[in-house]
């Protein structure tokens, strides 16, 4: 019973977020920070929640129950370090896994580098808007020995912007009741539109194929 209580406040720890503060004070720093740096680090940890919890604390840190400058600081580093790790995780046992592996040829991997040396920059930047390729983009530019260098300026740019749209979002119109009562609408119509360059590169792509 606890065991599930657990997951489920894990899950779902932008709903949980108001107890949680409640219960460990300036602790929830803390908290934010692993919650964002696992979701980007660990390519196994898709499911932890990132866009919403972003915009839930701006939220609270609008009716000052938490510093905004401190979250800022304190996530976007977390979103930073996290792509990072899943970088060097990537690299470090990408190409083990392909020369084990039956169902990834050797040619999939020269393909995965030839397409992060083109399009790494943006695949990175548009990653971090769309949940589970957030968590997968970095890994994958590992896996493709995408430059650390060029990774690592992009996983930067990307960073900053994400948590700063998410979590100002939420500091300057959560309050309001009809974002309030849309976040979900909201998250997604941000997917969408972040995906359109992504979509018109594959269009672009594909008729330059044919």
């Amino acid at each position: 019973m606890l065991l599930a209580k657990f997951i489920d406040i894990i899950l779902h720890l932008d709903k949980y977020l108001g107890f949680l503060l409640q219960k460990y004070g300036v602790g929830i720093y803390a908290i934010l920070f692993v919650v964002i740096f696992l979701e980007t680090g660990l390519v196994i940890m898709p499911f932890l929640p990132g866009d919403s919890l972003l915009f839930v604390t701006g939220t609270i840190a609008a009716v000052g129950r938490m510093n905004i400058i401190i979250l800022f600081v304190f996530l976007a580093a977390a979103a930073i370090l996290g792509d990072s790790l899943n970088y060097w995780i990537g690299s470090f046992f990408g190409e083990k896994v392909f020369a084990k592996s039956r169902l990834f040829k050797k040619e999939y991997l020269e393909r995965t580098k030839d397409f992060y040396r083109k399009h790494g920059g943006k695949t990175i930047i548009l990653a971090r808007f769309i949940p589970i390729m957030r968590t997968f983009a970095p890994f994958v530019a590992g896996v493709g020995k995408m430059r650390y260098v060029r990774f690592f300026s992009f996983n930067v740019i990307g960073g900053i912007a994400w948590v700063a749209i998410f979590l100002f979002g939420g500091y300057f119109f959560g309050a309001i009741p009809l974002v309030k009562a849309n976040l979900a609408i909201i998250t997604l119509a941000i997917i969408v539109i972040s995906l359109i360059p992504a979509g018109l590169e594959f269009v672009r792509h594909f008729r330059k194929a044919s």
